[in-house]
């Protein structure tokens, strides 16, 4: 999604965006053209634009943190690195073309699976808040990219819970004015591409509401925030990407009485 909202942005007046995908075998030749790429087999999914393209320089720091080509609110520099985060993580890379006035096709490759994959079957479990109907809980979802923030919306509607959304921290605050008192859990990105950051948004409402929940979510470790967050370890970190059982598992487990002991992983 990353990758494809990347070049739609790079084709403001039009362009076309092609996917594909195919099978590779990386060889020793391979391995010398492009150093983080690994021997073996491979699902390469390509994403090609025929936007503005991109200089060498640009390309040399497209997957810094915090890196962006885009217009100031309109992007966190966060979205390839991301992606590259990911596929690292995976036993993948990310191999980048571009040409300025051509466009720009970014290759990721995937590792692929010699024995297959077969989903074990899993046990219905029961909601720990059991006690609590999810129709009497009210979240705030902040999340600056909109295919996102509908998706984590509709899911969490779809639990049963009242959501309400917000763009940015700007947006988040003025629906808080509205919504104070009805609002029970906050789950907000940490980077966002205007001046309060998910963190920033977080201990204003604690201020105002002590008892309200918080959940970060972020495509970067929660390491890379330890800083920020050492005072704030009642609170849980959700990393992207993540299905929808792991975002519900998330919310439940932090709706809890007791709450979260301690700032901590989801996935841990």
């Amino acid at each position: 999604m990353n990758l494809a909202l990347n070049a739609r942005d790079a084709m403001p007046d039009g362009g076309k965006l092609t996917l594909t995908t195919t099978q590779v075998e990386i060889d020793k030749a391979s391995l010398a053209r492009h150093p983080e790429s690994q021997l073996g087999s491979f699902i390469c999914l390509a994403v090609k634009d025929t936007g503005h393209g991109m200089d060498a320089a640009t390309v040399g720091r497209v997957f810094e943190p915090f890196f962006t080509t885009k217009d100031p609110g309109h992007g966190t520099g966060m979205g390839l690195a991301t992606v590259y985060g990911v596929l690292k993580q995976h036993g993948g890379w990310i191999e980048v073309d571009s040409t300025p006035g051509r466009g720009t096709t970014i290759s990721t490759f995937f590792p692929l699976s010699v024995e297959g994959f077969i989903a074990a079957p899993v046990k219905p479990e029961s909601s720990p808040i059991e006690a609590t109907p999810t129709n009497a809980i009210t979240i705030l979802v902040v999340e600056d990219e909109e295919m996102l923030r509908e998706f984590v919306s509709e899911a969490l509607a779809a639990l049963g819970y009242r959501v309400l959304s917000a763009a940015d921290g700007r947006d988040a605050l003025s629906v808080w004015a509205e919504h104070r008192d009805e609002i029970d859990l906050l789950l907000t990105d940490v980077v966002m591409p205007e001046s309060i950051s998910g963190r920033q948004l977080a201990h204003t409402l604690i201020l105002d509401k002590p008892n309200l929940k918080v959940i970060f979510t972020s495509g970067y470790s929660s390491e890379l925030f330890e800083s920020e967050f050492e005072r704030e370890k009642e609170h849980l970190f959700l990393p992207k990407p993540y299905l929808p059982d792991r975002l519900a598992q998330t919310v439940a487990m932090h709706l809890q009485p007791q709450g979260a002991p301690e700032f901590a992983d989801a996935d841990s």
